[in-house]
């Protein structure tokens, strides 16, 4: 007799749904004589069993967690709440967001230089992603995405033209126009007005939040209506503090107080502001960035850090930063979780803050009248009753699924096929497939 795994019986009755559905398929696809058919699969929710990603529901892959030893594949949250949808018309500073540390190090880029990329990777993708952290350095007469040391770029450290990636966010904002996007730049771009000319090229210069209008000393950001009414929908901050007079660009740390980085940001129980921050609870900054990622990134061990340690930096960061809830959370690997990961935690952030609810989807919302002006996303006080099962809705992103290495996929619910020859001989094919 085999021994008994508890894992190797977690058959949710979602699984035994879609085993169930796939044997009616099997008895009635003989009598099947349309010109469409479709194949049908089960919406398993969260944390529910898998064995490819059109098994779960919208908003979810199929992947697991080795390191937590939950080896067998179960549905993952994999795509983030955009909380203005739920509630907007306040300050922009009250929102949490999720951001990508070192966006643009992703795995499997090709190499642009010839030259064979030696560096760590953060990221599987961006996808529904509202904060990036890039790294622009001066390289071959143009600015580079580059992953490196020293302040200098090589080619076994690039990436990319940086004009690559803002000419996406460039696309995203037009063809989105109530969103905004915050860029944080590690500043290592020394041509003179080189990033200037860069973003302009991108055509971001429309978007650009000016910096003259930033508010000063703590005081509240304008609302993300008035932001998205005006179009300054483009947030860019540099670590180089001569920037801002030069050409304009935020210094960060005049605008934001920031968690050390890193190995230091990890540890349990402790939330040290970074050096080049003033004190996490100065209330002469208005916005809260969170670091939470390692110093060494290892793809395979961060869904064991999405989950509960995660939950738990923000509580403490929460209150080291004196019962400020953090604006952004910068982590690598965002997708990678045991379950909900970051996505559920920034539902809980905003959830807070916006409403006083256990989770932003818990959220009521009362839209009040002045002078006949519909002002929409205020909060009513209540809460809704939310399933833990269920997932948020207005997501982003793409659904998929991984073990090991995330390969995102489309998640294709329905396969049509017309005509009643090719009907036939497919049929035969998905038989053979399914009984195999």
């Amino acid at each position: 007799m085999l021994p008994y795994s508890a894992e190797a019986h977690r058959m949710s009755a979602c699984t035994i749904t879609l085993s169930i559905r796939r044997h009616i398929f099997l008895s009635l696809l003989p009598l099947i004589l349309l010109p469409l058919f479709f194949i049908p699969t089960a919406d398993c929710q969260i944390l529910e069993s898998c064995s490819a990603a059109s098994n779960c529901g919208a908003g979810l892959y199929c992947g697991n967690c080795a390191s937590l030893g939950k080896t067998q594949p179960f549905c993952i949250r994999g795509q983030a709440t955009i909380p203005t949808s739920i509630i907007s018309g306040l300050p922009f500073n009250k929102y949490s967001w999720l951001m990508t540390h070192n966006a643009f190090s992703i795995v499997d880029e090709p190499s642009l230089t010839g030259a064979q990329r030696i560096t760590f990777y953060n990221q599987e993708d961006s996808n529904g992603v509202r904060g990036l952290m890039l790294d622009m350095y001066d390289f071959e007469n143009d600015i580079w995405l580059c992953h490196s040391f020293r302040g200098q770029c090589y080619n076994f450290t690039a990436f990319q033209p940086a004009i690559n990636t803002l000419r996406e966010v460039e696309a995203f904002l037009t063809q989105n126009p109530s969103e905004i996007v915050t860029i944080i730049i590690e500043d290592y771009v020394h041509a003179p007005k080189g990033l200037t000319k860069v973003f302009s090229d991108a055509g971001l210069d429309k978007y650009w939040y000016p910096v003259a209008k930033m508010p000063k000393k703590g005081a509240d950001w304008p609302t993300v209506n008035s932001m998205v009414q005006n179009n300054y929908r483009l947030l860019v901050f540099t670590s180089d503090s001569s920037k801002e007079a030069t050409e304009g660009i935020a210094y960060q740390w005049k605008y934001m107080v920031e968690n050390e980085p890193g190995d230091p940001g990890v540890v349990p129980g402790s939330c040290p502001n970074r050096k080049e921050s003033k004190s996490l609870s100065s209330k002469s900054a208005s916005l809260f960035l969170m670091n939470y990622f390692p110093t060494i990134p290892v793809q395979n061990e961060v869904c064991r850090e999405h989950s509960a340690p995660l939950a738990d930096m923000v509580a403490t960061c929460y209150k080291s930063a004196g019962n400020l809830m953090p604006n952004f959370i910068a982590v690598n690997f965002y997708m990678r979780s045991d379950g909900g990961g970051v996505f559920d935690d920034l539902d809980r952030m905003n959830g807070q803050t916006l409403c006083g609810c256990s989770t932003l989807t818990a959220c009521q919302v009362t839209s009040y009248f002045l002078l006949g002006i519909g002002i929409a996303g205020a909060p009513s006080g209540s809460c809704k009753t939310i399933p833990a099962s269920n997932m948020p809705p207005n997501a982003t992103g793409t659904s998929g699924s991984f073990s090991g290495s995330v390969q995102l996929t489309g998640d294709a619910s329905a396969l049509n096929v017309p005509g009643i020859l090719v009907l036939f001989l497919l049929s035969f094919l998905v038989t053979s497939s399914l009984l195999s």
